[in-house]
């Protein structure tokens, strides 16, 4: 019964990945990583998985095209576009693939699936607020020192960009709540619209104080691009750790929101 699953849940999730980079919302590498880790979620998880999966990346993916011109003159900040490669595809994906296995060995399976809401939560949040955060007419403030900085720099947020944050968040907490009988409605709704909110402002967080950011000596403008901006130039480190970039700084943000919901699951 588990092989038949797991083809359908590859299959499915190989046509999703083809019409994804059809319509160019995946890179190729992208789409051939979404096939591998969409198969896993699909396959292991069910539907219940599948869905939350997919309310992700339709929501994530429509809105990066949406509004993919008005942030086109923030290109040089961002080091991907609105294609996500193989990096982002398991930056976002990867805690997920790994937590469909835990109830293979473990009987128990509310906590994987509360720790998989978590981190879809904060992953759809974070998008949210990267895409139309941009949108806001005041400008972002550095989360740690309230200090005005430029649109797109990381760290930086809005009041616009929290409450799509937040709206993300909910997005992915009411399919869970739907999903989860075993946790009363408004329970799950708050644990996990709260998890994704903080997972997001976590991400803020390290993008603020220990991400990899660079500055283009030619432009004197701070970026995410190594080793060339788009200038052409070579940028040099101006703060934070060169191993540690946006996609890993995302993953590490999705572990903590599920944490988090598993942490306040545990603790109500």
């Amino acid at each position: 019964m588990l092989d038949i699953q797991l083809l359908i849940g590859f299959s499915l999730s190989t046509l999703v990945g083809y019409f994804a980079w059809r319509v160019k919302a995946l890179a190729f590498s992208g789409a051939w990583a979404a096939a591998l880790i969409g198969g896993l979620i699909f396959g292991l998880g069910g539907l219940s998985y599948a869905l939350l999966l997919l309310t992700f990346f339709i929501s994530s993916s429509c809105l990066s095209h949406s509004f993919a011109r008005r942030k086109i003159q923030l290109g040089e900040k961002f080091a991907k576009g609105t294609q996500r490669d193989w990096t982002q595809v398991f930056a976002n994906g990867g805690i997920g693939a790994f937590l469909v296995f835990i109830p293979i060995f473990f009987p128990e399976p509310i906590l994987p699936w509360i720790a998989f809401a978590g981190a879809m939560a904060t992953v759809n949040a974070d998008t949210w607020a990267t895409e139309l955060g941009v949108l806001s007419q005041k400008s972002p403030r550095l989360i740690t020192t309230g200090q005005i900085v430029e649109r797109g720099t990381s760290g930086g947020i809005t009041l616009l960009g929290t409450l799509t944050s937040l709206a993300g968040a909910v997005l992915i907490a009411l399919f869970t709540a739907l999903l989860t009988p075993q946790i009363a409605f408004y329970i799950s709704l708050i644990i996990i619209s709260l998890a994704g909110l903080m997972g997001s402002l976590f991400d803020s967080l390290l993008g603020a104080t220990v991400q990899a950011i660079y500055q283009c000596p030619h432009c004197s403008t701070e970026t995410e691009h190594y080793p060339l901006h788009t200038c052409g130039k070579k940028t040099r480190l101006k703060r934070g750790f060169p191993w540690l970039n946006n996609d890993l700084v995302n993953f590490i943000s999705s572990i903590f929101g599920a944490t988090v919901a598993v942490g306040m699951v545990i603790w109500t």
